[in-house]
């Protein structure tokens, strides 16, 4: 079945629901969204492939090819298809349908990030296979708002190979070179419970968690002297998300659990953040009979930097008339990069837009998108 026009397009994706989370209740697959792009796709003269996600068969990714199969210095269009969960009782608009109000196009997704994929492939139908030099791919990933599974099991599998990368999430179509990693953990004090008339009969875990908290503070503080002036936040973030423990006032609490995420700079190393967290905890419970447990809540995600030698990141700055710039949410953008893509994050929409009550996109960014995709088709295929 032909691509149908762009409003139908960005409708039909719109009104597929495809919501990853972490919490089983809200979590579904996206395969019906994979689907509908892959016949478009394939109508439009793209060699298209599904992988359906590790023992996941409602969820896949896609990989479509416009051009030499067998060719590695192409071009990626790449984009997620799943979205956040939403709450339908904040909406004033119905989040599965595409609703164009005031300049802006209403819908979940519509930022962050469906209408990309719509757009890539409305940029992609004015070339064929026999005009390219180099193929154009465009990359449609499951999970990226939960696990990231889909661009982990790209990753797994090395592939796609390409020489250029753009992951179309909302940046106002101003190109972005710089992110910072997104970690999520969790560290639990063990103590033992006892009768609250008689403190000295237990060894109360908020206890041992507050020379924790202590600790981590102290860490938080000495992160922020590590600074990179690119971002509006320049440091390495840590926030206390969620703590839980005891279950009565008059029990001593047993236990007790701290969730936290990080935000790390780049060039900074997942696995050095982890062995530091460890040795802070480890030396704020020294001498005590606390015991603890630290564990990764998810994998997370890597810090990110195209490189000063990023010709990708030049062609889009002299394409959008924007200088690139830093942003502090994380991104599918180091799965591709450790695939040996040039790799700039670069779309439409706000990230202020994205995973809000009635989530919008300003419909003159269309135009201004496509416009642009295709430009950059030109000069990295043609």
């Amino acid at each position: 079945m032909p691509a149908p026009a762009l409003p139908l397009m960005l409708a039909q994706l719109i009104a597929t629901p495809s919501v990853s989370s972490v919490s089983p209740q809200f979590d579904m697959g996206n395969r019906s969204v994979i689907d509908l792009l892959a016949g478009w796709l394939e109508s439009a003269g793209f060699v298209v492939e599904i992988l359906p996600l590790e023992n996941q068969p409602d969820k896949a990714n896609l990989i479509a090819v416009l051009g030499d199969v067998a060719a590695t210095d192409g071009l990626i269009l790449a984009g997620h298809t799943d979205t956040v969960p939403m709450d339908e009782s904040r909406w004033r608009f119905d989040p599965f349908r595409w609703t164009e109000s005031g300049g802006r196009g209403y819908g979940l997704g519509s930022a962050d990030m469906k209408s990309f994929l719509a757009l890539a492939i409305e940029a992609a139908r004015v070339f064929r296979a026999g005009d390219l030099r180099r193929p154009l791919m465009i990359v449609a990933t499951a999970d990226e708002e939960s696990s990231m599974d889909g661009a982990r099991l790209l990753a797994r599998l090395g592939r796609p190979k390409a020489r250029f990368c753009v992951i179309g999430e909302p940046t106002n179509l101003t190109p972005v070179h710089l992110h910072k990693g997104v970690m999520m953990e969790a560290v639990t004090v063990i103590g033992h419970s006892g009768h609250s008339s008689d403190p000295d009969k237990g060894l109360n875990a908020i206890d041992g968690m507050a020379r924790v908290l202590s600790a981590l503070d102290a860490w938080r503080v000495s992160l922020k002297l590590q600074k990179n002036e690119a971002f509006l936040v320049p440091y390495t973030t840590v926030n206390f998300g969620h703590i839980c423990g005891g279950d009565n006032p008059n029990r001593i609490c047993p236990q007790c659990a701290l969730h936290f995420d990080v935000r790390p700079l780049p060039g900074m190393d997942g696995a050095a953040l982890r062995y530091a967290l460890r040795e802070r905890v480890q030396a704020a419970l020294k001498d005590t009979d606390f015991s603890f447990e630290i564990h990764t809540l998810s994998p997370g995600v890597e810090p990110f930097a195209s490189g000063s030698n990023s010709l990708l990141t030049a062609y889009l700055g002299e394409i959008s008339g924007k200088a690139p710039k830093a942003v502090a949410f994380g991104t599918e953008a180091p799965f591709y990069q450790a695939l040996g893509c040039d790799t700039v994050v670069f779309g439409p929409g706000r990230i202020d837009e994205a995973h809000q009550p009635d989530e919008y996109i300003e419909l003159s960014a269309l135009d201004d998108t496509v416009r642009m995709l295709r430009a950059l088709i030109a000069r990295c295929c043609l």
